[in-house]
């Protein structure tokens, strides 16, 4: 197991609100949708909120109203940043002070073979396209 220095960590297959509880936690930031979008409201306590940036299990999900509006739950969906957050984000990377989850790094020429890899999803962490002259 990876160590990420985190509380709980849930797999991937888990029943969510088995885990955690009905109405236990803030905020659900879920960048993959799908079938697991009608636990992740469930597990959301009144007045928390729900962010997405994605939607790689599903872009159609089930929604009961009475989950939405009965908890007073925000829905936030977000696909642009600001300008300077990618750079920031790439100066925490080149000081170390974070490292992003590498699965695996494929060369350029192969990334047709990393989508085919990224769709069986049994990775942990990012993939990273690289020219060749990166990968040594």
């Amino acid at each position: 197991m990876h160590k990420l220095d985190v509380d709980i960590l849930i797999e991937r297959g888990e029943d969510l609100v088995a885990r955690l509880g009905q109405s236990s936690v803030d905020v659900v930031v879920d960048n993959v949708a799908g079938p697991k979008f009608v636990q992740m409201l469930k597990v959301i306590k009144p007045g928390g909120r729900y962010v997405s940036s994605g939607a790689i299990a599903g872009p159609i999900v089930s929604l009961d109203m009475r989950d939405m509006y009965l908890k007073d739950i925000t829905l936030i969906g977000c696909t642009a940043w600001d300008a300077i957050v990618f750079p920031n984000l790439v100066s925490y990377i080149e000081r170390n002070e974070i490292r992003p989850l590498v699965a695996k790094v494929f060369p350029l020429e192969q990334i047709a073979q990393a989508q085919q890899e990224f769709m069986r999803k049994t990775h942990f962490g990012n993939f990273v396209l690289a020219p060749p002259r990166h990968l040594k």
